[in-house]
């Protein structure tokens, strides 16, 4: 089943979280706006409590992402960290992270302007973002490339490219990050490497272990990493909700849910280039993932329930790419995943119970191949076309069985069995160009056509992009863009089956019918003095899909289901700020204000058409506390006021990081210690008064402490590729 993880976390005494503002403050007292270095800190730990309401297997289950895609966070530095290139923007990242505790990509993208994290997730500009590696785009989730991102070491990286809306040439629509990684120059056979090791304690304790490993030699290179994370997790669920059925009764719920697992998760990549000729190479990756899980959870209270699963995943992908001197690129890819999960649960509710075991696997083949052409035309003007196919089946089973005979139950209201093969194809076919107006003044167009087709849907698609780049002074940038995007549903959340969450109160459904989402936006972003970012953009999403709960007004049951609501608009502002202190303090400040819509005249029997206005500040502050020895304090604050999601209500949160650097052995050595939501007000509780609905869902809450140390050895200058795309996947 997907699993499309969200953090969703109690907000706990928020009395204390007057405190945030009050830190931010203090911080930028006497502080002027100057020339910056580039310096920042991440905005929250990736290590939250997920939850997953599209499994039996999870840690928890009950709303797929119930925060708001938020915009992005801008920084630029004294040099100009950033220029302007063709529709992108051309970041120094190692200078930008340089003096930060980050010790992994993931973390170091979370450091480029415009980039700020959000339900353990990446968000540029209002929305999803794809991160890529050397411009190679593959069929990896959102989940294993976050997985391999966090297991390639920051020192590897050369370059970022940032897109907000990423020419059809990329084979990706909407946003785009694309990470260059160091090349090995030709000469003697060389090795480089690094080793890394985390412990960390958010009520239990967790484990992470990391080696990465270059060769290279003349015309060929070879790399290899392998990464195993593993621990223990601890959560609590509290629900208040009154239950309102058609007959008119009223039925008051509360109940309390502890939960208990333990995981481990080996990642591993072994990739090869060889060197043609200049501009000529073919390269081959192999990217594979193995992860164990086993949960135990009991709810007390109006129910009574315990659930054991377990579950593992396995993930096997190769790509092949061949580049030419003369604008020539073809490759193809192959994506087998496998994720058998079981889970017996034992429910009493009133006079209902439940008493099953069941199995469920999810297996995807998926298979991709592409061919693009580029031309250099002369006089500033250069064209390029492609196509790419994309195929995938999804071979996936959810079986109900007797737990005390082992028989194989049958299919009723309360049990659905299924079994199912579903295939689909994609052809995407563009042209796109790109003209330079002499220094100053830069166009970027093209247009896809796209035709898709499933079971159920059969439909063709055109996606035009334009961006519009104006440059009217040295440090100056306008950057004008029309993009055009599709989302496409998760592989799970459109089979026809039900699932139990929760202990058995809450059912996940599947939805045969869901369609992909349509994006639409209109964005302008101007960039004063290489520093100054200013951004302001409107959004509509046509057939926007998410994740909502809904009492059932015929039984005693909260249903968990993705659905297409009408539309979703949005339009947003954004300032972002750095100012130094001489050479002992670089800070960030960053301010958003949104308008957010959200309307579905079909939504069960309760149409809904719902705004909200709601604003983000985030501030990032690093000391140096000693250049001999390196030493560096970083300090974040983030508050986001409340919002909406569907007919969701998300309270007012906020958080407080703090990390301390250390570096030594000639820098190639690093110990970093930290410590995450300080005061336990990172996480939300979020609600439902709407019409007859009425829940509130009350998370856990943990500060985490930790400690990381990285070596590098063997002079280390590497290379890396690209993530497989796994998102849709269970």
């Amino acid at each position: 089943m997907q699993k499309k993880n969200i953090n969703i976390n109690k907000k706990k005494n928020m009395k204390r979280f007057y405190l945030l503002p009050i830190v931010c403050c203090a911080l930028s007292i006497s502080l002027s706006a100057q020339e910056n270095n580039g310096t920042a800190t991440t905005s929250g730990a990736d290590d939250n409590r997920i939850l997953s309401a599209d499994s039996l297997i999870t840690t928890d289950a009950r709303l797929d992402s119930l925060y708001q895609t938020l915009p992005e966070v801008m920084i630029t530095g004294e040099r100009p960290i950033v220029k302007a290139a063709q529709g992108k923007l051309v970041y120094d990242l190692p200078r930008l992270i340089r003096n930060l505790p980050v010790d992994n990509a993931y973390d170091a993208v979370k450091e480029l302007p415009g980039v700020i994290e959000m339900n353990g997730g990446l968000q540029l500009a209002g929305q999803g973002v794809t991160v890529i590696l050397d411009g190679k785009v593959t069929t990896l989730s959102t989940e294993q490339l976050y997985s391999l991102l966090r297991s390639i070491p920051a020192s590897r990286i050369e370059k970022a490219e940032v897109m907000y809306n990423a020419p059809a040439r990329y084979q990706v629509r909407g946003a785009l990050i694309n990470i260059t990684l160091k090349q090995s120059a030709g000469g003697p056979g060389s090795w480089q490497g690094e080793l890394y090791a985390k412990y960390r304690q958010k009520h239990n304790e967790g484990f992470e272990e990391r080696a990465s490993l270059l060769f290279s030699k003349n015309k060929f290179s070879a790399d290899f990493l392998y990464s195993h994370s593993h621990g223990q997790g601890y959560s609590t669920t509290d629900k208040e909700a009154v239950h309102t059925l058609a007959d008119g009764s009223v039925h008051p719920m509360t109940t309390d849910e502890v939960g208990r697992g333990r995981s481990h998760t080996h990642s591993f990549r072994v990739g090869a280039d060889y060197n043609i000729a200049k501009n000529h190479q073919l390269s081959f990756v192999y990217n594979g993932g193995y992860s164990t899980s086993h949960n135990w959870k009991g709810v007390t209270g109006t129910q009574v329930s315990t659930t054991h699963g377990n579950s593992t995943d396995w993930l096997h992908n190769g790509r092949l790419d061949y580049r030419t001197p003369f604008g020539l690129k073809a490759g193809a890819e192959l994506t087998y995943y496998r994720s058998p999960s079981d889970q017996l649960l034992h429910s009493r509710m009133q006079d209902e119970e439940l008493d099953f075991y069941t199995e469920d696997c999810q297996r995807i083949n998926r298979w991709k191949f592409f061919l693009a052409q580029e031309h250099s035309l002369g006089k500033g003007w250069d064209l390029n076309y492609g196509a790419i196919y994309t195929t995938s089946i999804d071979n996936s089973y959810q079986y109900y069985y007797d737990p005390e005979t082992g028989g194989q139950l049958t299919s009723s209201d309360a049990l659905s069995n299924m079994k199912s093969r579903r295939r689909e194809q994609t052809w995407n076919i563009y042209a796109g160009f790109s003209k330079s107006f002499g220094d100053k003044l830069a166009l970027d167009a093209s247009l896809a056509v796209e035709h898709y087709k499933t079971p159920v849907w059969n439909q063709w698609d055109w996606y035009p992009i334009v961006n519009l780049n104006y440059m009217p002074a040295p440090g100056h940038i306008l950057q004008l863009s029309l993009s055009s995007d599709k989302d496409y549903p998760d592989y799970w959340a459109v089979q026809d089956a039900v699932s139990y969450i929760g202990g058995g109160y809450s059912e996940l459904h599947g939805n045969p019918l869901l369609k992909p989402a349509q994006e639409y936006e209109l964005k302008m972003t101007y960039i004063l003095k290489s520093k100054y970012i200013f951004s302001a953009w409107f959004n509509h999403t046509k057939d926007y899909s998410v994740q909502t709960l809904y009492q059932s007004s015929e039984r005693l049951v909260e249903i968990y289901k993705t659905l297409n609501f009408d539309y979703q608009q949005q339009a947003g502002i954004q300032a972002s700020i750095p100012f130094k202190v001489k050479d002992w303090l670089n800070s960030r400040l960053t301010l958003i204000g949104l308008w957010h819509r959200e309307k579905d005249g079909d939504f069960w029997d309760i149409p809904f058409d719902r705004k909200q206005c709601y604003g983000i500040a985030q501030m990032n502050n690093t000391f140096t506390l000693s250049t001999k020895p390196d030493l560096k304090l970083t300090v974040t604050g983030f508050v986001h006021s409340k919002a909406i999601q569907g007919i969701y209500d998300l309270p007012t949160s906020g958080n407080v990081n703090i990390a301390l650097r250390y570096g030594f052995a000639k820098n190639k050595a690093i110990l970093n210690l930290y410590c995450n939501d300080i005061f336990e007000t990172g996480q939300i509780s979020p609600r439902i008064r709407f019409k007859t609905q009425n829940v509130t869902n009350h998370y856990s809450c943990f500060r985490e402490f930790g400690v990381s140390f990285t070596y590098k050895f063997g002079g280390y200058k590497e290379k890396q590729r690209e993530a497989v795309d796994t998102s849709r996947f269970k």
